[in-house]
């Protein structure tokens, strides 16, 4: 078995996009020293807070006060990339006009951006907003949820619990109107600019002694319960990787993996379920037909994957209590299912004529029906599914870009079809389409959906 070891994200940055940091000697470059654009700054919320550092009495401060000081960071990075406010250059000036940064962050600090974003960049009046694309770990977009109540001062210091209490997050997010969701960015950021990665380990966080894993609960990361831990309507990506530790998301390769191609990538690429509809079993049928009430909720699994990789971009399944569930009348419902949100990285290998290749893997699991309310165990065998297939594609730059495709029911790990017909969208999208009729009984009829986003500006994004 060959030893894996991540080198942490601000290594593997500098390594595989030739970022610097911050400091000199152990010391933060000085004022009016000019910087690389291309450089990593840590925003140190977290140092004003501890009793071990000089001259600080550990109190925290509103997370207002937080995001007014990242606004302040930000602001220092500016004159460092491009030259003071004051500087009667005019280049100086242009640069500030276009200057952008990438926020990454982990738990709170998630919302600390959020709160930036929503509450201090539209009060204040920043324009244009220099937040380019934000990214979090781990984040509780939706509060934290315990299943043993009154405990979360067990977990945070007490002036810190509000924090993640829905009341007090609807107040410094700024939310527009009641009935806007906690996780809404509320239109004050673009929310396909801003990706969560979602951690669905919760064994293996061992903050509290394990405490918060049992007080939590499964179908999280730990701290923060799958159904938290993604803004509405982003792209995210599950992985299988609690809060932090040994085991966190923030060292690990699917996460970082994730980070650079949403930071970086040449392509958005969405992959989503289109049902027609799902055949039930034969006596299940035959009590519909009777006007009987058919109840059932189906589990999905989805994994993708990048050839060549030993690691999941994306991955949900029954076993590591995260796949997705789906109700029968959901199903029947006429929007497609997203399965997955991938983000694609490589068009150097791509523009010299390589195939860029990845995997999508899904299932459907049989589940247990009820007939007028009384579960219906006959025929029923645990782990059943009543759909599983594993798709492999090769894209290649184009105009139309060309994608083969392959199942591997037909052949393992091979994409040697014939390419699919490029039909065009609104806003240079693109999607490629593959019906689904199998035989088994009861089966899945419908479309499996590959839409491809301009992203980054990449070569991928030649619409047909």
């Amino acid at each position: 078995m060959a030893r894996h070891i991540f080198e942490s994200p601000l290594i593997r940055l500098g390594k595989d996009h030739d970022y610097i940091d911050m400091y000199e000697d152990g010391d933060v470059i000085p004022e009016g020293e000019r910087i690389s654009p291309r450089s990593v700054w840590i925003f140190r919320y977290y140092d004003q807070v501890s009793k071990e550092m000089p001259d600080e009495e550990g109190e925290r401060p509103e997370i207002e006060t937080y995001a007014e000081q990242l606004g302040e960071f930000i602001d220092r990075i500016r004159d460092h990339v491009c030259g003071g406010a004051d500087d009667p250059d005019p280049e100086v000036a242009k640069d500030r006009e276009r200057f952008r940064v990438y926020l990454v962050a982990h738990s709170m600090g998630g919302l600390i951006v959020r709160c930036y974003l929503q509450n201090i960049v539209p009060t204040k009046g920043i324009d244009p907003n220099p937040v380019d694309k934000a990214f979090t770990y781990g984040t509780p977009h939706r509060g934290i949820d315990m299943k043993v109540v009154g405990n979360l001062a067990s977990f945070f210091p007490i002036n810190n619990n509000d924090n993640f209490k829905r009341g007090r997050m609807r107040e410094y997010l700024q939310l527009s109107e009641e009935k806007v969701d906690i996780n809404s960015l509320d239109e004050k950021f673009p929310k396909d600019r801003f990706f969560s990665i979602v951690g669905t380990n919760h064994r293996d966080y061992g903050a509290a002694k394990g405490l918060s894993r049992i007080a939590v609960g499964s179908m999280s990361d730990g701290l923060v319960r799958i159904e938290n831990a993604a803004v509405a309507g982003g792209p995210r990506a599950y992985v299988h990787r609690s809060h932090s530790g040994h085991y966190g998301m923030v060292n690990s390769e699917d996460g970082y993996q994730n980070l650079r191609r949403f930071l970086f990538g040449d392509a958005r690429v969405d992959l989503l379920l289109d049902v027609d509809g799902i055949t039930l079993p034969p006596d299940i049928w035959e009590a519909a037909n009777k006007g009987k009430k058919i109840e059932a909720s189906y589990h999905f699994e989805v994994i993708t994957r990048v050839r060549g990789t030993r690691w999941d971009l994306h991955r949900r399944t029954v076993g590591e209590e995260s796949a997705r569930f789906v109700t029968y009348a959901r199903i029947q419902k006429v929007e497609p299912i997203t399965l997955a949100s991938t983000f694609l990285l490589d068009s150097a290998r791509v523009a010299a004529g390589s195939a860029l290749g990845f995997s999508l893997d899904v299932g459907l699991l049989a589940p247990n029906y009820s007939v007028n309310k009384v579960l219906w165990m006959k025929d029923y065998y645990e782990g059943g599914y009543v759909f599983r297939e594993k798709y492999n594609f090769e894209f290649t730059i184009g105009d139309p870009p060309v994608v083969r495709w392959g199942r591997d029911s037909d052949a393992a790990n091979l994409a040697e079809g014939e390419p699919l017909t490029p039909l065009p969208q609104a806003d240079g999208v693109v999607e490629f389409h593959i019906p689904i009729d199998d035989e088994s009984h009861p089966k899945l009829t419908g479309t499996l959906i590959i839409r491809s986003i301009p992203w980054n500006d990449g070569p991928w994004n030649a619409a047909p």
